[in-house]
Protein backbone atom coordinates (compact mmCIF):
# COMPACT_ATOMS: atom_id res chain seq x y z
CA UNK A 1 0.00 0.00 0.00
CA UNK A 2 1.34 3.37 -1.02
CA UNK A 3 -0.31 6.36 0.85
CA UNK A 4 -0.18 9.73 -0.52
CA UNK A 5 -0.97 13.85 1.03
CA UNK A 6 -2.03 16.15 -1.09
CA UNK A 7 -2.44 19.78 -0.34
CA UNK A 8 -4.55 22.78 -1.90
CA UNK A 9 -3.05 26.15 -2.35
CA UNK A 10 -5.00 28.73 -0.84
CA UNK A 11 -2.18 31.73 1.58
CA UNK A 12 -3.35 32.12 4.78
CA UNK A 13 -6.03 29.60 4.54
CA UNK A 14 -3.16 27.11 4.84
CA UNK A 15 -3.86 27.53 8.53
CA UNK A 16 -6.92 25.03 8.46
CA UNK A 17 -4.82 21.70 6.61
CA UNK A 18 -1.86 22.71 8.58
CA UNK A 19 -4.51 22.65 11.95
CA UNK A 20 -6.11 19.49 10.76
CA UNK A 21 -2.83 17.74 10.21
CA UNK A 22 -1.24 18.66 14.11
CA UNK A 23 -4.74 17.63 15.45
CA UNK A 24 -4.39 14.03 13.88
CA UNK A 25 -0.57 13.96 14.72
CA UNK A 26 -1.22 14.35 18.70
CA UNK A 27 -3.18 10.84 18.15
CA UNK A 28 -0.46 9.42 16.04
CA UNK A 29 3.04 7.91 17.98
CA UNK A 30 5.09 9.40 14.87
CA UNK A 31 5.14 12.35 13.09
CA UNK A 32 2.49 12.85 10.27
CA UNK A 33 5.12 12.62 7.44
CA UNK A 34 6.02 9.20 8.44
CA UNK A 35 2.40 7.65 7.36
CA UNK A 36 2.97 9.05 3.77
CA UNK A 37 5.66 7.99 0.53
CA UNK A 38 4.50 11.09 -1.46
CA UNK A 39 3.84 14.85 -0.59
CA UNK A 40 2.47 16.81 -2.74
CA UNK A 41 1.47 20.80 -2.33
CA UNK A 42 0.68 23.94 -4.60
CA UNK A 43 1.56 27.21 -2.97
CA UNK A 44 0.98 27.38 0.78
CA UNK A 45 -0.05 23.58 0.77
CA UNK A 46 3.66 23.47 -0.80
CA UNK A 47 4.92 25.32 2.09
CA UNK A 48 3.23 22.83 4.60
CA UNK A 49 4.72 19.95 2.01
CA UNK A 50 8.16 21.43 2.35
CA UNK A 51 8.06 22.13 6.12
CA UNK A 52 6.57 18.14 6.53
CA UNK A 53 9.76 16.86 4.01
CA UNK A 54 12.16 18.87 6.05
CA UNK A 55 10.99 16.99 9.20
CA UNK A 56 9.18 19.76 10.92
CA UNK A 57 6.16 18.52 12.91
CA UNK A 58 2.81 19.43 12.33
CA UNK A 59 1.80 21.43 15.09
CA UNK A 60 5.21 23.44 14.23
CA UNK A 61 3.80 24.06 10.35
CA UNK A 62 0.76 25.43 12.24
CA UNK A 63 3.03 27.37 14.08
CA UNK A 64 4.75 29.23 11.74
CA UNK A 65 1.49 30.34 9.98
CA UNK A 66 0.40 31.44 13.61
CA UNK A 67 3.67 33.50 14.17
CA UNK A 68 4.93 34.61 10.63
CA UNK A 69 1.13 34.91 8.79
CA UNK A 70 -0.07 38.28 10.29
CA UNK A 71 3.43 39.75 9.26
CA UNK A 72 3.80 38.32 5.64
CA UNK A 73 0.20 39.99 5.10
CA UNK A 74 0.69 43.02 6.90
CA UNK A 75 -0.61 46.62 6.38
CA UNK A 76 -3.46 48.72 5.54
CA UNK A 77 -6.46 46.81 3.72
CA UNK A 78 -7.40 50.09 1.97
CA UNK A 79 -4.11 50.86 0.97
CA UNK A 80 -3.48 47.25 -0.33
CA UNK A 81 -6.51 47.26 -2.22
CA UNK A 82 -5.64 50.70 -3.92
CA UNK A 83 -2.00 49.15 -4.59
CA UNK A 84 -3.62 46.21 -6.17
CA UNK A 85 -4.49 47.97 -8.98
CA UNK A 86 -1.04 48.57 -9.88
CA UNK A 87 1.42 46.23 -8.22
CA UNK A 88 1.16 43.45 -6.24
CA UNK A 89 -0.42 43.68 -2.64
CA UNK A 90 2.39 42.50 -0.67
CA UNK A 91 6.15 43.02 -0.37
CA UNK A 92 7.77 39.62 -0.72
CA UNK A 93 10.13 40.42 1.55
CA UNK A 94 8.25 39.48 5.00
CA UNK A 95 7.60 35.89 3.57
CA UNK A 96 11.42 35.56 2.48
CA UNK A 97 12.50 36.28 5.97
CA UNK A 98 9.88 33.92 7.04
CA UNK A 99 10.88 30.93 4.88
CA UNK A 100 14.66 31.43 5.90
CA UNK A 101 13.45 31.60 9.23
CA UNK A 102 12.71 28.44 9.56
CA UNK A 103 14.12 26.55 6.47
CA UNK A 104 17.78 28.63 6.06
CA UNK A 105 19.95 27.36 3.58
CA UNK A 106 18.19 24.21 3.33
CA UNK A 107 18.30 22.31 0.26
CA UNK A 108 15.56 20.25 -1.43
CA UNK A 109 17.66 17.00 -1.36
CA UNK A 110 17.82 17.17 2.20
CA UNK A 111 13.92 16.16 2.20
CA UNK A 112 13.49 12.87 3.75
CA UNK A 113 10.10 12.69 1.65
CA UNK A 114 9.25 12.40 -1.72
CA UNK A 115 7.52 15.45 -2.43
CA UNK A 116 6.23 17.36 -5.69
CA UNK A 117 5.65 21.07 -6.31
CA UNK A 118 3.92 22.70 -8.98
CA UNK A 119 4.88 26.08 -10.04
CA UNK A 120 4.38 28.10 -13.26
CA UNK A 121 6.80 29.44 -15.85
CA UNK A 122 5.37 32.89 -16.99
CA UNK A 123 7.91 33.22 -19.57
CA UNK A 124 7.03 30.09 -21.93
CA UNK A 125 3.58 29.28 -20.31
CA UNK A 126 4.57 25.85 -19.14
CA UNK A 127 4.00 24.27 -15.86
CA UNK A 128 7.70 23.50 -13.82
CA UNK A 129 7.13 21.12 -11.40
CA UNK A 130 10.00 20.93 -8.68
CA UNK A 131 10.73 17.24 -7.60
CA UNK A 132 12.12 15.90 -5.42
CA UNK A 133 15.08 12.97 -7.20
CA UNK A 134 12.67 9.61 -6.21
CA UNK A 135 13.60 9.22 -9.73
CA UNK A 136 17.21 8.68 -12.16
CA UNK A 137 16.15 11.72 -14.07
CA UNK A 138 15.38 13.94 -11.47
CA UNK A 139 18.91 15.18 -11.19
CA UNK A 140 18.62 18.70 -10.81
CA UNK A 141 15.82 20.04 -8.98
CA UNK A 142 18.07 18.30 -5.64
CA UNK A 143 19.92 21.13 -5.27
CA UNK A 144 17.59 24.18 -5.29
CA UNK A 145 17.18 25.99 -2.19
CA UNK A 146 13.61 24.96 -0.10
CA UNK A 147 13.05 28.52 0.01
CA UNK A 148 13.96 29.61 -3.88
CA UNK A 149 10.62 26.72 -4.32
CA UNK A 150 8.69 27.86 -1.69
CA UNK A 151 8.66 31.72 -2.86
CA UNK A 152 8.34 30.57 -6.74
CA UNK A 153 5.00 28.23 -6.05
CA UNK A 154 3.65 30.83 -3.35
CA UNK A 155 3.84 33.93 -5.78
CA UNK A 156 0.23 34.54 -6.39
CA UNK A 157 -0.93 36.94 -9.11
CA UNK A 158 -1.58 40.37 -7.74
CA UNK A 159 -0.81 39.35 -4.03
CA UNK A 160 2.85 38.65 -4.73
CA UNK A 161 5.25 39.44 -7.42
CA UNK A 162 7.02 36.80 -9.99
CA UNK A 163 9.85 34.95 -8.07
CA UNK A 164 12.51 35.00 -10.00
CA UNK A 165 15.04 32.03 -9.46
CA UNK A 166 18.76 32.39 -9.54
CA UNK A 167 19.06 30.68 -13.64
CA UNK A 168 17.06 33.94 -14.33
CA UNK A 169 13.06 31.83 -14.80
CA UNK A 170 10.80 33.97 -13.66
CA UNK A 171 8.21 31.51 -11.78
CA UNK A 172 4.47 32.01 -10.17
CA UNK A 173 2.08 30.24 -8.37
CA UNK A 174 1.33 26.36 -9.21
CA UNK A 175 -2.18 27.46 -8.28
CA UNK A 176 -2.21 29.34 -11.90
CA UNK A 177 -2.83 25.32 -12.87
CA UNK A 178 -3.15 22.75 -10.04
CA UNK A 179 -4.00 24.92 -6.86
CA UNK A 180 -5.94 21.45 -5.85
CA UNK A 181 -2.65 19.08 -7.34
CA UNK A 182 -3.91 15.95 -6.68
CA UNK A 183 -4.22 14.72 -10.63
CA UNK A 184 -0.60 15.69 -10.66
CA UNK A 185 0.09 13.33 -7.75
CA UNK A 186 -1.84 10.53 -9.51
CA UNK A 187 -0.03 11.40 -12.64
CA UNK A 188 3.52 10.65 -10.57
CA UNK A 189 2.98 7.80 -8.39
CA UNK A 190 1.13 5.93 -11.38
CA UNK A 191 3.01 7.03 -14.57
CA UNK A 192 6.58 8.29 -12.89
CA UNK A 193 6.67 5.45 -9.54
CA UNK A 194 5.31 3.08 -11.32
CA UNK A 195 3.08 2.47 -8.05
CA UNK A 196 -0.34 0.35 -8.71
CA UNK A 197 -3.60 2.24 -8.75
CA UNK A 198 -5.01 -0.86 -6.65
CA UNK A 199 -2.55 0.02 -4.04
CA UNK A 200 -2.64 3.38 -3.59
CA UNK A 201 -4.71 5.43 -1.14
CA UNK A 202 -4.73 9.47 -1.11
CA UNK A 203 -5.95 12.05 1.77
CA UNK A 204 -6.60 15.39 -0.09
CA UNK A 205 -6.64 18.57 1.87
CA UNK A 206 -8.38 21.95 0.87
CA UNK A 207 -8.41 25.03 2.36
CA UNK A 208 -11.92 25.28 2.38
CA UNK A 209 -14.62 25.69 -0.32
CA UNK A 210 -16.29 28.37 -1.38
CA UNK A 211 -20.39 28.76 -2.59
CA UNK A 212 -20.26 29.87 -5.75
CA UNK A 213 -22.90 32.24 -5.02
CA UNK A 214 -23.30 33.38 -8.93
CA UNK A 215 -26.79 34.93 -9.74
CA UNK A 216 -26.44 33.19 -13.55
CA UNK A 217 -29.62 34.68 -14.34
CA UNK A 218 -27.67 38.14 -14.49
CA UNK A 219 -24.50 37.14 -14.81
CA UNK A 220 -24.03 35.20 -17.66
CA UNK A 221 -24.51 37.04 -20.75
CA UNK A 222 -22.46 40.32 -19.02
CA UNK A 223 -18.66 41.00 -19.94
CA UNK A 224 -15.87 41.51 -17.53
CA UNK A 225 -17.38 43.91 -14.96
CA UNK A 226 -19.87 40.97 -14.38
CA UNK A 227 -17.67 38.07 -14.31
CA UNK A 228 -14.80 40.16 -12.48
CA UNK A 229 -15.78 38.92 -8.78
CA UNK A 230 -16.43 35.52 -9.60
CA UNK A 231 -13.90 34.43 -12.16
CA UNK A 232 -11.24 33.02 -9.78
CA UNK A 233 -13.62 31.37 -7.80
CA UNK A 234 -15.23 29.74 -10.60
CA UNK A 235 -11.86 28.65 -12.18
CA UNK A 236 -10.58 27.59 -8.98
CA UNK A 237 -13.91 25.14 -8.42
CA UNK A 238 -13.35 24.08 -12.20
CA UNK A 239 -10.12 22.82 -11.83
CA UNK A 240 -10.43 21.54 -8.24
CA UNK A 241 -13.82 19.56 -10.03
CA UNK A 242 -11.73 18.53 -13.20
CA UNK A 243 -8.28 17.15 -10.91
CA UNK A 244 -10.85 14.84 -8.24
CA UNK A 245 -12.59 13.47 -11.02
CA UNK A 246 -9.16 12.90 -12.89
CA UNK A 247 -7.59 11.45 -9.90
CA UNK A 248 -11.17 9.09 -9.02
CA UNK A 249 -10.88 7.44 -12.67
CA UNK A 250 -6.93 6.98 -11.83
CA UNK A 251 -7.11 4.54 -9.25
CA UNK A 252 -8.66 1.06 -8.75
CA UNK A 253 -11.41 2.59 -5.92
CA UNK A 254 -12.34 5.85 -5.29
CA UNK A 255 -13.35 5.33 -2.11
CA UNK A 256 -9.65 5.08 -1.39
CA UNK A 257 -9.34 9.16 -2.15
CA UNK A 258 -10.73 11.14 0.81
CA UNK A 259 -11.12 14.56 0.39
CA UNK A 260 -11.47 16.94 3.42
CA UNK A 261 -12.18 21.04 1.90
CA UNK A 262 -15.34 21.88 4.45
CA UNK A 263 -17.72 24.28 2.88
CA UNK A 264 -17.51 27.72 4.16
CA UNK A 265 -18.64 31.07 3.71
CA UNK A 266 -17.38 34.32 2.22
CA UNK A 267 -15.43 35.27 5.20
CA UNK A 268 -12.51 33.52 4.23
CA UNK A 269 -10.07 34.95 1.91
CA UNK A 270 -6.12 34.34 1.05
CA UNK A 271 -4.90 37.08 2.98
CA UNK A 272 -8.03 37.36 6.01
CA UNK A 273 -5.61 37.38 8.86
CA UNK A 274 -8.39 37.98 11.56
CA UNK A 275 -9.69 34.38 10.61
CA UNK A 276 -6.90 32.77 11.39
CA UNK A 277 -8.12 31.00 15.03
CA UNK A 278 -11.48 30.24 13.05
CA UNK A 279 -9.69 29.03 10.16
CA UNK A 280 -7.00 26.76 13.06
CA UNK A 281 -10.64 25.20 15.14
CA UNK A 282 -12.20 24.46 11.67
CA UNK A 283 -9.00 22.37 10.94
CA UNK A 284 -9.35 20.93 14.51
CA UNK A 285 -12.96 20.38 13.99
CA UNK A 286 -12.50 18.63 10.77
CA UNK A 287 -9.52 16.30 11.96
CA UNK A 288 -11.84 15.60 15.09
CA UNK A 289 -14.31 14.46 13.36
CA UNK A 290 -12.36 12.67 10.13
CA UNK A 291 -10.31 10.35 12.25
CA UNK A 292 -12.10 7.49 13.46
CA UNK A 293 -12.16 6.99 9.51
CA UNK A 294 -8.99 7.84 7.98
CA UNK A 295 -7.37 5.62 10.90
CA UNK A 296 -7.65 2.49 8.65
CA UNK A 297 -6.96 3.68 5.72
CA UNK A 298 -3.61 5.72 5.88
CA UNK A 299 -2.56 5.79 10.42
CA UNK A 300 -2.50 1.81 11.12
CA UNK A 301 1.40 1.98 11.21
CA UNK A 302 4.31 4.78 9.99
CA UNK A 303 5.67 3.02 6.78
CA UNK A 304 8.40 0.59 7.18
CA UNK A 305 10.08 1.73 3.96
CA UNK A 306 12.61 4.66 4.22
CA UNK A 307 12.87 7.31 0.75
CA UNK A 308 16.48 6.83 -0.76
CA UNK A 309 16.78 9.48 -3.26
CA UNK A 310 18.78 8.37 -6.92
CA UNK A 311 20.97 12.13 -6.01
CA UNK A 312 21.99 13.61 -3.02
Amino acid sequence: MRRILVIDGGGIKGVLPASFLAHVEESLPEKIAEYFDLIVGTSTGGIIALALGLGLSAKETLAFYERHGPKIFYGNPWFRAFRGWFRAKYNPQPLRAALEDVFGERRLGESTKRLVIPSFNIDTGEVHVWKTSHHPRYERDYRSLIVDIALSTAAAPTYFPTHRIASGTPLIDGGMWANNPIAVALVEAIGILKWPADDLRVLSLGCTTKALNVDWGKRHSLGKLGWVEKIADVFMAGQSSGAIGMAQHLVADRQNIVRISPFVGDQYEIDSLDEILSLKGLGASEARKALPSLRALFFEEPLSEKFTPFHS
